[in-house]
């Protein structure tokens, strides 16, 4: 098992430093679109729709990983006064009733979108790009099924220190 977990979180580490990188392409993308405008008086809404599609993106496929480093927000005020074994009796109980029960329809939801998003050749509504939309679309189930194989991997490791007594470690 600690195999696996080790391969869950390798790949939420792994699109986070792909998704990080990425970052350098959509600066240019503004550098070019900040010259072009001041400069040259050539504005382009292409540039406008990429950056605020990507920006969504980069939020989106970071969410593994942020779950990961527990950098979400949560709820302190409670959590922070309980034991840790209620703490992870309590984390166990919010996912099964929330967080997973929620990204199994965000992937059944987004994967419908997506699919007809592609079968209809999708483009955005300003710029009419095509292949946008749709990838744009896909980010969501893709998304959720990181997270879900990520909130597995913690899962398990609160089931682990309720059995076991001690943190899970790879």
């Amino acid at each position: 098992m600690r195999g696996i977990i080790k391969f869950i979180d390798g790949i939420s580490e792994g699109v986070a430093k792909i998704v990080m990188w990425s970052l350098c392409i959509v600066t240019g993308i503004v550098v070019f679109e900040v010259v072009t405008r001041r400069l040259f008086h050539q504005p382009h809404v292409w540039t406008y729709e990429i950056i605020t599609f990507f920006y969504a993106a980069h939020f989106m496929l970071l969410a593994p990983y942020a779950l990961l480093k527990k950098g979400h927000v949560s709820i302190d005020i409670l959590y922070q006064n309980l034991n840790p074994k209620t703490q992870a009796i309590f984390d166990l109980i919010s996912y099964t009733l929330f967080f997973f029960p929620f990204l199994i329809v965000l992937l059944q939801v987004g994967a419908s979108l997506a699919a007809a998003s592609w079968a209809t050749g999708e483009t955005t509504l300003t710029a009419r790009l095509p292949i946008i939309m749709p990838a744009l679309k896909t980010v969501t189930p893709l998304t959720a099924g990181l997270l879900l194989i990520q909130g597995f991997s913690i899962f398990y490791r609160r089931i682990y220190f309720l059995v076991k007594g001690k943190e899970f470690e790879c």
